[in-house]
């Protein structure tokens, strides 16, 4: 739920405040290009771009994690589901299908889950972190064509 979450956020984050962002960093940009030297443009550029580039990159790093994490948890629950199916082995017997049948329902459904949410994590973190590199890179060339 949280990497959904996050995943969420960041692309409402640019469907709707990259926009905003690039305008306030543009109006800096025009504020400040007339005064300064050629070299201090290209580092005002970089600065400028930086930011936007950090700002779109925001809790990605945590969603990296989570897609790390998230099969780790799958393969918890796959080993408490055996446990289960252990223990109604030991108190029961081999004999009851149906006590060992739901500990290797709640094995495999946790590890379905757990690689099911990582790998669908992994493409968007992938997607996010294109679009991040595509935003920073066209607002870095619009800069320098404006100059």
């Amino acid at each position: 739920l949280l990497m959904w979450i996050l995943i969420l956020e960041r692309y409402w984050f640019h469907w709707r405040q990259v926009p905003d962002l690039k305008r306030q960093l543009r109006q800096e940009w025009e504020e400040h290009k007339q005064t300064l030297s050629e070299a201090m443009m290209f580092r005002k550029i970089i600065a400028l771009t930086e930011d936007l580039h950090a700002e779109s990159k925001r809790n990605l790093l945590a969603l990296q994690a989570l897609t790390v994490i998230l099969p780790l948890l799958g393969l918890l629950g796959t080993v408490s589901g055996m446990i289960k199916v252990f223990e109604v082995i030991t108190v029961v017997g081999p004999g009851h299908t149906r006590g060992v049948a739901s500990g290797i329902s709640e094995a495999l459904v946790t590890t379905m889950a757990g690689l099911f949410t990582a790998l669908s994590g992994i493409y968007f973190v992938s997607d996010l972190e294109h679009r991040a590199d595509n935003v920073a890179r066209r607002f870095e060339t619009d800069l320098v064509e404006d100059q």
